[in-house]
Protein backbone atom coordinates (compact mmCIF):
# COMPACT_ATOMS: atom_id res chain seq x y z
CA UNK A 1 0.00 0.00 0.00
CA UNK A 2 3.13 2.83 1.19
CA UNK A 3 4.38 1.41 -2.39
CA UNK A 4 1.22 2.16 -4.08
CA UNK A 5 1.07 5.41 -2.76
CA UNK A 6 4.57 6.32 -3.40
CA UNK A 7 3.79 5.61 -6.90
CA UNK A 8 0.91 7.63 -7.41
CA UNK A 9 3.04 10.75 -5.44
CA UNK A 10 5.85 10.24 -7.63
CA UNK A 11 3.59 10.71 -11.12
CA UNK A 12 1.87 13.94 -9.65
CA UNK A 13 5.38 15.33 -9.02
CA UNK A 14 6.07 14.36 -12.34
CA UNK A 15 2.67 15.47 -14.08
CA UNK A 16 3.25 18.98 -11.85
CA UNK A 17 7.07 19.35 -13.11
CA UNK A 18 5.85 18.57 -16.85
CA UNK A 19 3.05 21.44 -16.25
CA UNK A 20 5.37 23.46 -14.76
CA UNK A 21 7.75 23.27 -17.90
CA UNK A 22 4.79 23.26 -19.98
CA UNK A 23 3.43 26.74 -18.87
CA UNK A 24 7.35 28.09 -18.45
CA UNK A 25 8.13 27.18 -22.31
CA UNK A 26 4.34 29.12 -22.81
CA UNK A 27 5.29 32.19 -20.90
CA UNK A 28 8.78 32.76 -22.41
CA UNK A 29 7.42 31.69 -26.04
CA UNK A 30 4.45 33.84 -26.06
CA UNK A 31 3.96 35.99 -22.91
CA UNK A 32 7.73 37.11 -22.24
CA UNK A 33 8.84 40.65 -23.32
CA UNK A 34 9.67 40.88 -26.87
CA UNK A 35 10.72 44.27 -26.32
CA UNK A 36 14.30 44.85 -25.56
CA UNK A 37 14.54 48.57 -24.21
CA UNK A 38 11.86 50.59 -22.07
CA UNK A 39 10.85 52.58 -24.81
CA UNK A 40 7.90 51.93 -26.96
CA UNK A 41 8.79 51.01 -30.65
CA UNK A 42 6.50 50.86 -33.98
CA UNK A 43 6.41 48.76 -36.30
CA UNK A 44 5.19 50.15 -39.80
CA UNK A 45 2.74 47.43 -41.68
CA UNK A 46 2.04 48.87 -45.52
CA UNK A 47 1.04 47.71 -48.79
CA UNK A 48 4.38 45.49 -49.77
CA UNK A 49 4.98 43.56 -46.75
CA UNK A 50 5.07 40.21 -46.36
CA UNK A 51 5.07 37.71 -43.80
CA UNK A 52 8.84 37.69 -44.12
CA UNK A 53 8.98 41.73 -44.10
CA UNK A 54 7.01 41.66 -40.84
CA UNK A 55 9.29 39.03 -39.38
CA UNK A 56 12.35 41.07 -39.96
CA UNK A 57 10.92 44.51 -38.89
CA UNK A 58 9.53 42.59 -35.65
CA UNK A 59 13.38 41.14 -34.60
CA UNK A 60 14.68 44.35 -34.96
CA UNK A 61 13.19 45.46 -31.63
CA UNK A 62 14.11 41.69 -30.09
CA UNK A 63 17.31 40.33 -29.35
CA UNK A 64 15.71 37.36 -28.31
CA UNK A 65 14.95 34.46 -30.26
CA UNK A 66 12.28 32.61 -28.44
CA UNK A 67 9.91 35.45 -28.56
CA UNK A 68 10.50 35.62 -32.27
CA UNK A 69 10.00 31.89 -32.38
CA UNK A 70 6.84 31.98 -30.31
CA UNK A 71 5.61 34.77 -32.81
CA UNK A 72 5.93 32.60 -35.87
CA UNK A 73 4.11 29.77 -33.91
CA UNK A 74 1.39 32.13 -33.51
CA UNK A 75 1.28 32.93 -37.29
CA UNK A 76 1.63 29.37 -38.37
CA UNK A 77 -1.78 28.04 -36.73
CA UNK A 78 -3.52 31.34 -38.21
CA UNK A 79 -4.01 32.78 -41.62
CA UNK A 80 -2.77 36.25 -40.68
CA UNK A 81 0.12 35.73 -43.30
CA UNK A 82 -2.49 35.51 -46.03
CA UNK A 83 -4.32 38.88 -44.39
CA UNK A 84 -2.05 40.93 -43.33
CA UNK A 85 -3.32 44.45 -42.84
CA UNK A 86 -1.36 47.13 -42.88
CA UNK A 87 -0.95 49.86 -40.12
CA UNK A 88 0.97 51.55 -37.51
CA UNK A 89 1.07 49.33 -34.59
CA UNK A 90 2.79 50.08 -31.09
CA UNK A 91 5.30 47.54 -29.34
CA UNK A 92 5.65 48.52 -25.55
CA UNK A 93 7.43 46.92 -23.05
CA UNK A 94 6.90 44.22 -21.13
CA UNK A 95 4.16 43.26 -24.14
CA UNK A 96 4.33 39.50 -25.15
CA UNK A 97 4.39 37.85 -28.87
CA UNK A 98 1.11 36.91 -27.88
CA UNK A 99 -0.34 40.83 -27.20
CA UNK A 100 1.71 41.67 -30.31
CA UNK A 101 0.43 38.95 -32.70
CA UNK A 102 -3.21 40.19 -31.36
CA UNK A 103 -2.88 43.56 -31.64
CA UNK A 104 -1.18 43.06 -35.85
CA UNK A 105 -3.80 40.13 -36.54
CA UNK A 106 -6.48 42.17 -35.78
CA UNK A 107 -5.73 45.82 -36.88
CA UNK A 108 -5.58 47.54 -33.15
CA UNK A 109 -3.36 50.20 -34.66
CA UNK A 110 -2.16 53.27 -32.30
CA UNK A 111 -2.68 56.31 -34.32
CA UNK A 112 0.20 58.92 -35.30
CA UNK A 113 -0.35 62.83 -34.29
CA UNK A 114 -0.49 64.64 -37.79
CA UNK A 115 -0.09 68.26 -37.28
CA UNK A 116 -1.45 70.33 -39.68
CA UNK A 117 1.63 72.97 -40.68
CA UNK A 118 0.66 76.56 -41.64
CA UNK A 119 2.67 76.19 -45.01
CA UNK A 120 2.48 78.16 -47.86
CA UNK A 121 1.10 76.47 -50.48
CA UNK A 122 -0.61 72.57 -50.17
CA UNK A 123 1.93 71.20 -52.36
CA UNK A 124 3.86 71.24 -49.28
CA UNK A 125 1.44 70.53 -46.87
CA UNK A 126 1.34 67.31 -48.65
CA UNK A 127 4.53 66.81 -48.73
CA UNK A 128 4.53 67.68 -44.49
CA UNK A 129 1.77 64.87 -44.25
CA UNK A 130 3.39 62.39 -46.14
CA UNK A 131 6.48 62.73 -43.49
CA UNK A 132 3.61 60.80 -41.08
CA UNK A 133 1.21 58.75 -43.31
CA UNK A 134 1.42 56.13 -45.27
CA UNK A 135 0.24 57.80 -48.16
CA UNK A 136 3.17 59.87 -50.52
CA UNK A 137 2.75 63.21 -51.78
CA UNK A 138 1.66 63.13 -54.76
CA UNK A 139 -1.43 61.54 -54.06
CA UNK A 140 -2.39 63.77 -51.39
CA UNK A 141 -1.54 66.42 -53.90
CA UNK A 142 -3.43 65.41 -57.10
CA UNK A 143 -6.66 65.54 -54.58
CA UNK A 144 -6.46 68.85 -53.56
CA UNK A 145 -5.22 69.97 -57.17
CA UNK A 146 -8.34 68.31 -58.50
CA UNK A 147 -11.35 70.56 -58.65
CA UNK A 148 -14.12 67.66 -58.62
CA UNK A 149 -12.39 66.52 -55.34
CA UNK A 150 -12.27 70.27 -53.72
CA UNK A 151 -15.97 70.81 -55.06
CA UNK A 152 -17.04 67.83 -52.74
CA UNK A 153 -15.59 69.82 -49.62
CA UNK A 154 -17.00 72.85 -50.89
CA UNK A 155 -14.64 74.49 -52.13
CA UNK A 156 -12.44 75.05 -55.18
CA UNK A 157 -8.38 74.14 -55.82
CA UNK A 158 -7.58 78.01 -54.76
CA UNK A 159 -9.57 77.76 -51.60
CA UNK A 160 -9.19 74.07 -50.21
CA UNK A 161 -6.17 75.64 -48.16
CA UNK A 162 -9.33 76.99 -45.70
CA UNK A 163 -10.33 74.04 -45.03
CA UNK A 164 -7.17 72.63 -42.94
CA UNK A 165 -7.12 74.13 -39.12
CA UNK A 166 -3.50 74.08 -37.86
CA UNK A 167 -3.72 71.70 -34.76
CA UNK A 168 -2.90 67.77 -33.74
CA UNK A 169 -4.88 65.42 -35.13
CA UNK A 170 -5.01 61.61 -34.02
CA UNK A 171 -5.27 59.52 -37.36
CA UNK A 172 -4.16 56.68 -38.08
CA UNK A 173 -1.31 55.76 -40.37
CA UNK A 174 -2.48 54.16 -43.42
CA UNK A 175 -5.44 56.19 -43.56
CA UNK A 176 -6.86 56.67 -47.20
CA UNK A 177 -6.86 60.03 -48.91
CA UNK A 178 -10.47 60.71 -48.64
CA UNK A 179 -10.96 59.64 -45.13
CA UNK A 180 -7.97 61.98 -44.47
CA UNK A 181 -9.76 64.96 -46.31
CA UNK A 182 -13.50 64.00 -44.83
CA UNK A 183 -11.34 64.36 -41.26
CA UNK A 184 -9.82 67.93 -41.94
CA UNK A 185 -13.15 68.80 -42.95
CA UNK A 186 -15.09 67.55 -40.15
CA UNK A 187 -12.77 69.16 -37.94
CA UNK A 188 -12.91 72.42 -40.45
CA UNK A 189 -16.81 72.85 -39.10
CA UNK A 190 -16.30 71.59 -35.58
CA UNK A 191 -14.00 75.26 -35.99
CA UNK A 192 -15.98 77.21 -37.29
CA UNK A 193 -18.52 77.28 -34.55
CA UNK A 194 -21.47 79.42 -34.14
CA UNK A 195 -19.47 82.24 -32.16
CA UNK A 196 -17.31 82.24 -34.97
CA UNK A 197 -19.82 81.78 -37.55
CA UNK A 198 -21.38 84.94 -36.53
CA UNK A 199 -18.34 87.06 -36.16
CA UNK A 200 -17.62 86.74 -39.98
CA UNK A 201 -21.43 87.34 -40.70
CA UNK A 202 -20.98 90.40 -38.54
CA UNK A 203 -18.11 91.76 -40.72
CA UNK A 204 -19.75 90.71 -43.85
CA UNK A 205 -17.31 87.76 -44.65
CA UNK A 206 -17.84 84.14 -45.34
CA UNK A 207 -15.16 81.68 -43.27
CA UNK A 208 -13.20 81.40 -46.78
CA UNK A 209 -12.93 85.22 -46.82
CA UNK A 210 -11.93 85.24 -42.96
CA UNK A 211 -9.22 82.80 -44.22
CA UNK A 212 -7.77 84.39 -46.97
CA UNK A 213 -7.69 87.81 -45.01
CA UNK A 214 -5.93 85.51 -42.28
CA UNK A 215 -3.61 83.94 -44.15
CA UNK A 216 -2.23 87.74 -45.32
CA UNK A 217 -2.41 88.88 -41.80
CA UNK A 218 -0.17 85.25 -40.88
CA UNK A 219 2.26 86.45 -43.80
CA UNK A 220 3.15 90.48 -42.74
CA UNK A 221 3.71 89.08 -38.75
CA UNK A 222 4.66 86.36 -36.77
CA UNK A 223 3.50 88.46 -33.69
CA UNK A 224 0.13 87.10 -32.49
CA UNK A 225 -0.24 89.87 -30.37
CA UNK A 226 -0.26 92.61 -33.21
CA UNK A 227 -2.47 90.39 -35.33
CA UNK A 228 -5.56 91.85 -34.37
CA UNK A 229 -4.16 95.43 -35.11
CA UNK A 230 -2.40 93.94 -38.78
CA UNK A 231 -5.97 92.59 -39.17
CA UNK A 232 -8.13 95.82 -38.77
CA UNK A 233 -5.82 97.91 -40.96
CA UNK A 234 -6.51 95.60 -43.64
CA UNK A 235 -10.42 95.08 -43.01
CA UNK A 236 -10.57 98.91 -43.04
CA UNK A 237 -8.77 98.84 -46.80
CA UNK A 238 -11.69 96.12 -47.61
CA UNK A 239 -14.45 98.06 -46.41
CA UNK A 240 -13.11 101.41 -47.70
CA UNK A 241 -15.28 103.08 -50.11
CA UNK A 242 -15.25 106.54 -51.43
CA UNK A 243 -14.80 108.48 -54.64
CA UNK A 244 -11.03 107.34 -55.00
CA UNK A 245 -11.80 103.85 -54.12
CA UNK A 246 -15.49 103.27 -55.10
CA UNK A 247 -15.10 99.78 -55.24
CA UNK A 248 -12.72 99.81 -52.18
CA UNK A 249 -9.11 100.36 -51.33
CA UNK A 250 -6.96 97.86 -52.84
CA UNK A 251 -5.22 95.32 -50.09
CA UNK A 252 -1.68 96.18 -51.24
CA UNK A 253 -0.29 93.28 -49.38
CA UNK A 254 3.07 92.57 -50.19
CA UNK A 255 2.65 89.07 -49.27
CA UNK A 256 0.14 88.45 -51.90
CA UNK A 257 2.89 89.68 -54.36
CA UNK A 258 5.59 87.19 -53.15
CA UNK A 259 2.96 84.34 -53.51
CA UNK A 260 1.92 85.39 -57.11
CA UNK A 261 5.75 85.35 -58.03
CA UNK A 262 6.38 82.16 -56.10
CA UNK A 263 9.28 83.64 -54.48
CA UNK A 264 8.79 83.65 -50.85
CA UNK A 265 12.45 85.09 -50.14
CA UNK A 266 12.13 87.96 -51.11
CA UNK A 267 12.89 90.75 -48.77
CA UNK A 268 11.69 93.63 -50.56
CA UNK A 269 8.63 94.20 -52.75
CA UNK A 270 10.19 96.58 -55.34
CA UNK A 271 8.03 98.40 -58.36
CA UNK A 272 8.56 96.04 -61.02
CA UNK A 273 7.16 93.32 -58.70
CA UNK A 274 3.81 95.12 -58.89
CA UNK A 275 2.88 94.29 -62.63
CA UNK A 276 2.44 90.69 -62.51
CA UNK A 277 -0.52 89.74 -64.32
CA UNK A 278 -2.36 87.38 -61.49
CA UNK A 279 -5.27 87.18 -59.33
CA UNK A 280 -3.32 87.33 -56.30
CA UNK A 281 -1.67 91.06 -56.81
CA UNK A 282 -3.48 92.70 -54.69
CA UNK A 283 -1.74 96.03 -55.63
CA UNK A 284 -3.99 96.03 -59.12
CA UNK A 285 -7.23 93.99 -58.41
CA UNK A 286 -9.38 95.46 -55.23
CA UNK A 287 -10.75 92.92 -52.83
CA UNK A 288 -9.00 89.63 -51.67
CA UNK A 289 -7.22 87.41 -53.71
CA UNK A 290 -8.98 84.49 -54.53
CA UNK A 291 -8.14 82.23 -51.88
CA UNK A 292 -5.83 81.92 -48.92
CA UNK A 293 -1.76 82.45 -49.77
CA UNK A 294 -0.82 79.98 -46.89
CA UNK A 295 -2.85 77.56 -44.34
CA UNK A 296 -4.36 80.14 -41.69
CA UNK A 297 -3.44 79.69 -38.28
CA UNK A 298 -5.91 80.14 -35.74
CA UNK A 299 -4.23 83.09 -34.04
CA UNK A 300 -4.52 84.40 -37.35
CA UNK A 301 -7.83 83.59 -38.45
CA UNK A 302 -8.91 84.69 -34.50
CA UNK A 303 -7.18 87.94 -35.59
CA UNK A 304 -9.22 89.06 -38.16
CA UNK A 305 -12.61 87.93 -36.48
CA UNK A 306 -11.40 89.81 -33.31
CA UNK A 307 -9.50 92.45 -35.32
CA UNK A 308 -8.97 95.85 -33.79
CA UNK A 309 -11.74 98.75 -34.46
CA UNK A 310 -9.28 101.70 -35.30
CA UNK A 311 -8.95 104.40 -38.47
CA UNK A 312 -5.86 103.19 -39.53
CA UNK A 313 -5.31 102.27 -43.62
CA UNK A 314 -1.53 102.15 -43.51
CA UNK A 315 0.88 100.18 -42.17
CA UNK A 316 4.84 99.86 -42.41
CA UNK A 317 7.20 97.50 -40.81
CA UNK A 318 9.36 98.89 -38.04
CA UNK A 319 12.81 100.56 -38.73
CA UNK A 320 14.12 98.76 -35.55
CA UNK A 321 13.26 95.01 -37.50
CA UNK A 322 10.91 94.03 -34.40
CA UNK A 323 8.60 92.66 -36.75
CA UNK A 324 6.22 94.74 -35.48
CA UNK A 325 4.68 98.00 -37.49
CA UNK A 326 4.28 101.82 -37.47
CA UNK A 327 0.42 102.39 -38.49
CA UNK A 328 -0.46 105.41 -40.76
CA UNK A 329 -3.96 107.50 -40.94
CA UNK A 330 -2.68 109.48 -43.82
CA UNK A 331 -0.96 108.70 -47.00
CA UNK A 332 1.92 111.19 -45.98
CA UNK A 333 2.32 109.91 -42.41
CA UNK A 334 3.11 106.61 -44.17
CA UNK A 335 5.54 107.82 -46.67
CA UNK A 336 7.67 108.85 -43.73
CA UNK A 337 7.40 105.73 -41.86
CA UNK A 338 8.34 104.02 -45.75
CA UNK A 339 11.18 106.46 -45.45
CA UNK A 340 12.77 105.51 -42.20
CA UNK A 341 12.09 101.25 -42.74
CA UNK A 342 13.75 101.37 -46.50
CA UNK A 343 16.96 103.36 -44.86
CA UNK A 344 16.86 101.03 -42.21
CA UNK A 345 17.18 98.15 -45.25
CA UNK A 346 20.10 99.95 -47.11
CA UNK A 347 21.91 100.80 -43.90
CA UNK A 348 21.47 96.94 -44.01
CA UNK A 349 22.57 96.03 -47.04
CA UNK A 350 18.98 94.21 -47.81
CA UNK A 351 18.19 94.16 -51.33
Amino acid sequence: MKRKNNTKRNVIILACACLGIIIGAAYMFFFSALLVGNDTKYVYIDNDDTIDSVYTKLSEFSSKGTQMTGFKMLVNNSKYADNIRTGRYAVRPGEGSFVVFRHLKNGLQTPVNLVVPSVRTVDRLAAEFSKKLMLDSATIYHALADEATCQKYGYDTATIAAMFIPNTYDIYWNVSTEKLLDRMHKECKRFWNAERKEKAQAMKLSPVEVSTLASIIDEETANDGEKPMVAGMYYNRLMLRNAEYPNGMPLQADPTIKFAWKRFDLKRIYNNLLYIKSPYNTYKNPGLPPGPIRIPSIAGIDAVLNHVHHDYIYMCAKEDFSGTHNFARTYQEHLQNAKRYSQALNQRGIK
